[in-house]
């Protein structure tokens, strides 16, 4: 696939080391070119610091920005993330801290009414950057949990995220994210409350089938 990443910080720069380890091609937005060069240089990715040129011919976009600045991202892109697979990985998270910025909805629901053609799928949002490309904790594999409207965006996203490491878990539909979203919430601040080393990750045990 061709999958474009629009961020090149910690998070989308790990994001693009996993799609990249996998055989996928990336093309990695970020406003400045100084952000963009280290990864450029380490990867041999395209880079771009245009989100339009990004995302044409994109078979997938992945939001690695804050959630904030998603939601602007694919509101101007507008059609030209008509039919397109929308990986939204962000946690909207309060300024201060204390808790996400939405309520009665997820970040993934407000992305999908900013832009109604996009086929919006939550995912790598509950995983910490440290962990995107090898995802793994004690040996074991984190859960890749998946929520969306979209069957077929869905699978193709669970495909993504199986051939990087991770065990994928179809949550259900898109009202879902409100779930992971908290789920991220409470992984962050117990990290940050505890002086964690930002190393855990959920995993579900027990029989699944």
């Amino acid at each position: 696939m061709q999958i474009a990443i629009i961020g090149a910080g910690a998070f989308g720069s790990a994001v693009t080391r996993a799609v990249t380890s996998v055989g996928h091609d990336a093309v990695v937005a970020a406003r400045t070119d100084e952000k963009l060069t280290p990864l450029a240089e380490e990867l041999g990715v395209r880079t771009t610091t245009s989100n339009a040129e990004a995302v044409t011919g994109a078979d997938a976009v992945v939001l690695a920005v804050p959630f904030d600045d998603a939601v602007e991202v694919v509101s101007q892109l507008g059609d030209a993330l008509r039919d397109t697979i929308v990986v939204d990985a962000t946690n909207p998270l309060a300024a201060d801290l204390s808790g996400l910025s939405v309520t009665d909805t997820s970040g993934a629901e407000e992305i999908q009414r900013a832009n109604p053609g996009a086929r919006v799928v939550k995912a790598f949002n509950t995983v910490f950057a440290s962990n995107q490309a090898d995802p793994q904790v004690d040996g074991a594999p984190l859960d890749g949990f998946v929520a969306g409207d979209d069957a077929a965006a869905k699978q193709t996203v669970s495909d993504l995220l199986a051939a990087v490491g991770y065990r994928p878990i179809d949550v259900g539909g898109l009202p879902a994210a409100r779930h992971l979203e908290g789920m991220a919430f409470l992984n962050i601040a117990l990290n940050a409350t505890g002086g964690w080393a930002w190393q855990s990750g959920w995993k579900l045990v027990g029989p699944t089938g």
